[in-house]
């Protein structure tokens, strides 16, 4: 069986001096002795003396990690993201511990402790899609954790955040959509509980009004992000007085479920698509929708971390004005399908 770990306190008994000097002669502190410190290293490397680099960074206030939760690290969005926010962190030698929430609530919620425990120095969140609710985050203020959300974020300013600008992304892809001769256009949103989902709305309202067409909320429909939700939703324009000739998809999953589904119905060529994320899968398709916003996950994750770590070594964090970055959008439009 493998031997306990020599400490601090047996190098002091065997040499027969207080730990606090075995520990100032490993440090190469001034006030020990230059044959004293020699000896104190000698004996511990023939030991194989480890330091407890969890007690010193627990003495120091700090772990030198961050936490980060994401409803699914598979997509591609925050498989882009990930790779800035360790590409930031490795930069100040931080540790970075990733989590799903599989967009749960609940989930989230119990994440957040766990993150709490393992004494995180800072937290980025892009929440579930069934969060309303934000006590969690609110809590972590008392232990000095400061938290960024980026990408799905809060609907309120007192918070730090990046995000993209969803609503005028929202404003380029209807009125592309309108310069292509459509005049009923559709939109499959997310939730109601995203800030997201608000903001698609807003910009998809504003450029109707602005062209002077009428806004129909029965073209507006909410659904959960799932391939059922999705087919629900296109069921009910197949089914609509005004059907549309156009939709705008919450995100390319979305598109990509309305694609497949509409192609099962043989409808496929009565509809264009736009949709936001910009997967690259998507420019591959025989049937791709023919624009998407590009929404710069890499941009986010690293404006993101950045923030969380001027946060974590700040002072005075508590008394800055909150962080609320905005990541413009591009809409990237693809080669008209056949």
């Amino acid at each position: 069986m493998q031997s306990k770990p020599i400490t601090i306190k047996e190098i002091a008994r065997i040499l027969n001096i207080s730990p606090s000097s075995v520990s100032r002669g490993l440090h190469d502190h001034p006030s020990i002795g230059a044959v004293t410190r020699e000896k104190i290293k000698q004996l511990a490397k023939s030991l194989n003396y480890e330091p407890n680099n969890a007690a010193i960074l627990f003495q120091k206030g700090k772990t030198y990690t961050i936490g980060v939760i994401l409803p699914e690290l598979s997509e591609h969005f925050f498989s882009i993201a990930i790779s800035a926010i360790e590409d930031e962190a490795i930069k100040k030698n931080y540790t970075v511990i990733f989590a799903q929430s599989h967009d749960n609530y609940e989930q989230e919620v119990k994440l957040v402790e766990k993150m709490k425990n393992q004494r995180v120095d800072g937290l980025l969140v892009s929440i579930s899609k069934g969060t309303s609710k934000f006590d969690h985050f609110e809590k972590l203020n008392s232990f000095n954790i400061p938290v960024v959300f980026f990408d799905r974020i809060p609907p309120f300013k007192n918070v730090h955040y990046v995000a993209c600008s969803l609503e005028s992304a929202t404003i380029k892809a209807v009125n592309y959509l309108l310069k292509k001769g459509h005049r009923s256009i559709g939109m499959i949103n997310g939730p109601g509980t995203l800030y997201a989902s608000e903001e698609r709305k807003d910009g998809y309202m504003q450029a109707i009004n602005f062209n002077r067409l009428k806004f129909d909320p029965s073209l507006v429909v909410n659904c959960d992000l799932t391939e059922q939700g999705t087919i629900e939703a296109a069921d009910q324009f197949l089914n609509h007085k005004r059907k549309p000739t156009a939709i705008v998809a919450f995100n390319d999953y979305v598109a990509l479920f309305l694609i497949k589904y509409f192609k099962k119905l043989n409808v496929i060529n009565d509809f264009d698509i736009v949709s936001y994320a910009n997967l690259p899968i998507i420019s591959y398709l025989d049937n791709s929708p023919v624009a998407s916003v590009e929404q710069y996950p890499y941009l986010q994750g690293q404006k993101a971390a950045n923030i969380l770590l001027d946060l974590i070594h700040s002072p005075n964090s508590e008394k800055q004005a909150y962080y609320n970055t905005i990541v413009e959008s591009d809409l990237i439009v693809n080669e008209v399908k056949e």
